[in-house]
């Protein structure tokens, strides 16, 4: 196996972390459809790097480091970016929200990739790492958290006939979803994770591998 055919995908998945959470100012809004690959494809990167780790004797210590990740830095970053929000105006709230925002993307992909990671330790293939992670993204992307926020969420002029605040599913559309709109989005984004799920990535994954000469 080669120990270090991870770092074709992670390093740039790496660079594009850094390019988007600490160089660029945060937003929650799309511009266009090509914002929107920019903005996942860290996460597309960060699936590949994780599905063709080695399987170390170390994964124990490198899950409980993930963990300690996960408490140290990105709960008490959400919550100080929660009080940060909560001590600002009225007027000032939307432009702190989106350190909030982007600050929970982070933590959503972090835990795809935490449970891909056991996954992949545990002794998993290449390939179903793969079908997982895919299938994870497309729930992800589907807006089935936007359907659920506006489905729980106390409004106070009732709920509202579109989800204007869902920019992944605007860029795609044109403009802002109905609720029908949004539950059609979410629909076909789940089907697409199932239909991944049940791809059959083995004999595929492996011809490349072995191109590598990388075991899966």
């Amino acid at each position: 196996m080669k120990n270090w055919l991870w770092l074709v995908p992670g390093v740039p998945a790496a660079a594009l972390v850094y390019l988007i959470m600490i160089v660029l100012p945060p937003k929650q809004t799309l511009g266009d459809l090509g914002d929107w690959a920019f903005r996942l494809s860290p996460f597309v990167l960060a699936v590949v790097t994780v599905a063709v780790l080695p399987r170390w004797r170390a994964a124990p210590w490198l899950l409980v480091g993930a963990t300690i990740v996960y408490m140290g830095f990105l709960d008490t970053g959400l919550v100080l970016r929660i009080l940060a929000y909560g001590a600002v105006s009225p007027a000032e709230q939307d432009a702190a929200f989106q350190p909030i925002y982007q600050f929970q993307l982070l933590t959503v992909t972090f835990v795809v990739l935490f449970a891909l990671l056991a996954y992949r330790m545990a002794g998993a293939r290449t390939a179903a790492v793969l079908k997982a992670g895919f299938a994870a993204i497309l729930v992800v992307i589907s807006g089935l958290n936007d359907l659920t926020f506006w489905l729980t969420y106390d409004w106070q002029n009732g709920r509202p006939s579109e989800l204007s605040w869902a920019s992944h599913i605007i860029v795609f559309l044109g403009g802002p979803p109905s609720v029908t709109a949004a539950v059609i989005f979410m629909a076909v984004h789940l089907a697409l994770a199932v239909g991944v799920l049940l791809l059959p990535l083995d004999r595929i994954a492996e011809r490349w591998l072995a191109r590598g000469h990388v075991a899966s």
